[in-house]
């Protein structure tokens, strides 16, 4: 079988960890080889709060990727081995998120000594470089430095510039920055977990790779991921990142809204919003009622379709007016053709995008990663995937970077020989099998032999 480099992306949510292992097929889209999941556990909104529990969760997804079939070429012919067989997974591209996730605009200088020479790639890399080395609040850290435009010799707005000539290079960057803490805990999960970061990214970054078009990017468009505990916003111009927050509130306090006005478990409360739930309440019927086991005995409680739909429309208005409240701080309200993309596993919610135009008076549409997937990977376009497909897209490109620079990369793994060798172990001689008295009568001869010279 023929090497091909692979992916792996570990999206850490509150609600679930997903693991999807993927590459890029010869026609640039993304095959998805496998994909494992598991509930989370010890995560809360993007956040690690018990080391051990994210542990066990991160290994329960690695382990349910192992377990996978896996269907390749080999020879010309289509073959299904298990995952464990054929790949050797040990380094992950890893998202993060949180409300700790600050961003932030700031403009770099450098100036160059060789006039007469082009503006290259390590002059490009010297400015982001310095970037880096910004002063930070105390616990804060640097995550991603994301130019946006450059300015040579009091030449703005240039895209890309490679290849100038210019003694004063200047670029705006967009700087995204997170808490030391979470991002040395979410490095301590996955190392403790048998695995290796060799990359991090922020998720909403990751989302729109995922659900976003370029011509939607150009155009000027908002990503809203609706998670299980945050809700991720990433606003695109001009192609352009422009602006990224992370809102705490997510699908989960939608579910425990539901449990506390209900009087219900929080069990019961997911599976009413999964099956019944509508983000508008004038899209249901007034006389439709849903009943609902009793506990240890008690009567079936009735619910009504109407009140659950209420009480999920509340909450989703609040989460849209802190989603507003970021479009009116980025500055660019105005400037957002492409209207809202909503995505994650929040985005399931039925009448979710009428809402949302309702709410904002933007055009709305459901992300899915179907545009960048082979046919072969239809399994795994429902939103909630979008991250970890994102993930995967951004470890190709830096890979794909450093082979072009490096003529290697950091992220490149190969899938192994479907049929694995096993190497041949030299057993150890168990001396308690052998014959006893041989042993001995050897051992009196030698002795006799050297008492009778001893005394000759």
């Amino acid at each position: 079988m023929e090497a091909s480099d692979f992916v792996v992306g570990l999206d850490i949510g509150t609600t679930k960890i997903a693991a999807i292992v993927g590459r890029k097929n010869e026609f640039g889209k993304i095959e998805v080889l496998a994909l494992g999941k598991a509930p989370s556990v010890g995560i809360k909104r993007g956040v690690v709060v018990n080391i051990e529990e994210a542990i066990g969760s991160i290994k329960a997804a690695i382990a349910d990727v192992l377990s996978k079939d896996i269907t390749i070429t080999v020879d010309g012919k289509q073959q299904t081995y298990k995952a464990e067989q054929v790949i050797d997974l040990n380094e992950v591209v890893v998202g993060i998120a949180g409300q700790h996730i600050k961003s932030l605009q700031h403009r770099g200088m450098i100036t160059r000594k060789l006039v007469d020479d082009e503006i290259n790639q390590s002059d490009v890399d010297m400015l982001i470089d310095n970037m880096h080395r910004l002063v930070m609040q105390p616990g804060d850290e640097i995550i991603h430095v994301i130019p946006q435009d450059y300015i040579v010799d009091n030449e703005q707005g240039i895209r890309n510039p490679i290849g100038m000539a210019g003694v004063r290079m200047e670029g705006n960057f967009h700087i995204i920055t997170g808490q030391v803490s979470a991002v040395k805990n979410i490095y301590k999960c996955v190392d403790r977990s048998g695995l290796k970061v060799v990359d991090l990214n922020l998720e909403p970054l990751a989302s729109a790779d995922a659900v976003l078009s370029d011509e939607e990017k150009e155009a000027g468009v908002v990503l809203v991921d609706i998670g299980g505990g945050t809700t991720d916003v990433a606003i695109y111009h001009d192609n352009i990142i422009r602006h990224t927050a992370v809102i705490p509130l997510g699908g989960n306090i939608i579910t425990e809204d539901i449990k506390v006005g209900c009087s219900i478990i929080n069990n019961q409360a997911e599976q009413l919003k999964v099956r019944f739930g509508s983000a508008l309440a004038t899209e249901t019927q007034e006389n439709q009622v849903i009943s609902i086991p009793g506990l240890r005995g008690r009567p079936h409680k009735e619910i009504s379709v109407k009140t659950l739909a209420n009480i999920i429309q509340a909450r989703v208005e609040e989460i849209l007016a802190f989603v507003m409240y970021e479009i009116k701080n980025s500055g660019y309200e105005k400037k957002l053709a492409g209207g809202i993309v909503v995505t994650g596993g929040g985005s399931q919610l039925k009448h979710l995008p009428q809402l949302v135009e309702y709410f904002t008076g933007m055009d709305c549409r459901i992300g899915t990663p179907n545009e960048h997937l082979a046919k072969s990977s239809e399994n795994i376009t429902n939103p909630m995937f979008a991250t970890g497909i994102g993930l995967v897209m951004m470890g190709i490109k830096k890979m794909e970077k450093e082979i072009a620079r490096n003529g290697t990369s950091a992220i490149k793994q190969t899938l192994e020989a479907p049929v694995k060798e096993e190497k041949k172990v030299k057993q150890p001689v168990d001396h308690s099998k052998q014959p006893k008295g041989k042993f001995f009568e050897n051992f009196t001869t030698k002795v006799s032999d050297w008492l009778k010279d001893d005394i000759d």
